[in-house]
């Protein structure tokens, strides 16, 4: 993911109350190639814009321990936390304390924090202590640099996942956690340093200068170590995978559940609060909006859409799932280039959408001139199709982690295996993925220094419903052929149903003797089944055919098809 936003505590990278010179420089390049730069710190908003070299060198100053921001170009401040009680600060100087006060916070020598804990404990006060160096720092709970930091990234219109922090203090291990990358440096604490993803070496904030350029010249943060769970081992043991930056590609065959897995990661990406934008062909992911930020726009032919979802793809805090079900197939290539153009402009850009999940890839990812959609720079991609041999050389060459589903072909299995390097085809691999169970999913990492470079396993359960291709057919004929046909002692009648709503509205007003017929021989559970692909409604349909009495019958089925597809008589 690109580097969009980067935070440092000011005495991490301060000497003597100032700003390194060369940090200020470097600070500088990264403003100037679109990288915000935010100033967290225990001190107040007062003391730091006296001592920054320039009033310009940061977007937002975070002071006061979280309690105070400031943006660049707002004409005051805003306090994210209460002031303190007076009755405190009235009894800090009865009894000669020496400390001073900031719009939200008191400071005191860290020597005289006994006392200070005694007051609070006397007066009753649910306050908070921070103890940095030689200072102490007294404020409201809730009160913290990491929440200050999500503030002003948030009034940025940025995204902490876009974030690298840097900090030598004790105190912000939060801080460090709350963004994508956490920075520690080795002239600070070391208890801080456990919680960090990389140690800035060095023995002083001129050290930080070079790795901020390093962290530039690369374009996008550098994997780490935030891991994505998808299930368990036989051992009990829990599988995770580092997906973040990574291409990952999810195949198996037709019906196998790689929409399933692939919606289960959505929803734990979503849930960590990355931004998705997902390309479903054939509305397989619209029940993602169930979870927050989430948002399902369903296209139609007669209508322009790039614009509208672009200022969807523009908010870090919002996923999108671009539904194509109503389209005819024709016209979803074209529409999936232009998203695709659309969307590597605004990660560049903005950072975001943080991943991009492309179902059928191998209709849209298929030529080599196809390979320019896909921005290896940024990579998080995940591809899910079960043609992988039609994905261009090119698209499959990037891609880092591979999950696989059942595959039937025996072929089609050793050329899934052959993609990890160092790992020869063998026969008990092949047997592995031709005989996964509905539940069951094998992990592969190409060229991966991981230990384990295959790993099977048995997914988690999905936290949002999912139903294979449930919403396409809702008013998207089937297939020529493929229609549901009416039929009365025998003979076809006119009355035929190319959409669940058609069928929906034809079921309600056939006459019993042919509504029974077809009910008797099993025509609606096999038409749902076999052509909607949906067994679970079919299922449900099959336990009504020895209904005895017809009209209950009617009126359950189309009440499980209403349920199930949220159409109905008056709708139609």
């Amino acid at each position: 993911m690109r580097l969009r936003l980067l935070a440092a505590d000011f005495d991490t990278v301060a000497v003597d109350g100032r700003i390194d010179k060369d940090v200020s420089e470097a600070l500088r390049e990264a403003r100037g190639s679109g990288v915000l730069t935010v100033l967290t710190s225990r001190r107040f908003l007062s003391e730091l814009q006296l001592l920054l070299p320039a009033p310009d060198l940061f977007d937002a100053i975070v002071a006061e321990n979280g309690a105070v921001l400031q943006v660049s170009g707002d004409s005051c401040p805003v306090s994210l936390s209460q002031g303190l009680d007076g009755a405190l600060l009235a009894e800090l100087t009865r009894r000669g304390v020496a400390h001073r006060c900031g719009l939200c916070t008191a400071e005191a020598a860290a020597a005289a924090s006994h006392e200070v804990l005694g007051i609070l404990q006397a007066l009753a006060l649910p306050y908070g202590i921070s103890l940095d160096q030689d200072h102490l720092v007294v404020f409201a709970h809730g009160t913290s640099r990491a929440n200050g930091l999500r503030e002003a990234a948030w009034r940025l219109g940025a995204s902490l996942h876009n974030a690298v922090a840097i900090s030598g203090a004790g105190d912000d291990p939060p801080l460090l956690s709350s963004c994508e990358m956490g920075l520690a440096v080795g002239w600070g604490s070391d208890a801080l340093k456990p919680h960090a993803n990389d140690v800035i070496q060095g023995d002083g904030p001129w050290a930080a200068a070079p790795y901020i350029r390093k962290l530039l010249s690369m374009g996008r943060i550098p994997l780490g170590h935030h891991r994505l769970r998808m299930g368990r081992r036989e051992t009990g043991e829990v599988v995770e995978v580092v997906l973040r930056g990574r291409n990952a590609v999810i195949a198996g065959d037709p019906k196998s559940g790689k929409s399933w897995l692939a919606g289960l990661l959505g929803e734990e990406l979503i849930l960590k609060r990355y931004s998705l934008c997902i390309l479903d062909p054939e509305g397989d992911y619209t029940h993602l909006d169930a979870l927050p930020g989430v948002i399902v726009y369903r296209l139609r032919e007669d209508k322009d859409p790039v614009a509208a979802l672009e200022l969807i793809l523009r908010q870090p805090a919002l996923s999108l799932v671009v539904d194509m079900s109503a389209l005819p197939p024709r016209a979803k290539p074209a529409l999936v280039r232009e998203l695709l153009q659309r969307v590597n402009s605004l990660r560049r850009a903005l950072g975001a959408p943080h991943r991009v999940v492309i179902d059928e890839a191998h209709y849209f990812l298929c030529s080599p001139d196809d390979a320019e959609l896909f921005d290896p720079e940024l990579g998080g991609y995940v591809l899910v199709t079960y043609r992988v041999a039609d994905l261009s050389a090119a698209v499959l060459s990037q891609s880092e982690v591979i999950i696989v589903r059942k595959v039937a072909d025996r072929r089609v299995a050793a050329d899934l295996l052959a993609l990890v390097s160092g790992i020869p085809p063998s026969s008990e691999w092949v047997d592995s993925l031709t005989g996964l169970k509905i539940d069951e999913a094998v992990l592969l990492l190409p060229g991966s220094a991981e230990s384990a470079l295959i790993t099977s396993f048995r997914i988690d359960a999905r936290r949002t419903g999912h139903v294979r291709h449930r919403q396409k057919y809702v008013d998207v004929p089937v297939r020529p052929g493929e229609e549901f046909v009416f039929t009365r002692q025998g003979c076809a009648t006119d009355r035929r149903a190319r959409t669940v709503g058609e069928f929906f509205y034809i079921l309600s007003e056939v006459p019993e003797e042919v509504f029974s017929a077809h009910l008797r021989r099993g025509d609606f559970h096999r038409w749902i089944e076999e052509v909607l692909g949906d067994d679970e409604l079919g299922e449900t349909i099959r336990s009504l055919e020895n209904e005895s009495v017809v009209s209950e019958a009617r009126a359950s089925i189309l009440r499980a098809i209403e349920d199930r597809y949220l159409v109905s008589v008056a709708k139609r």
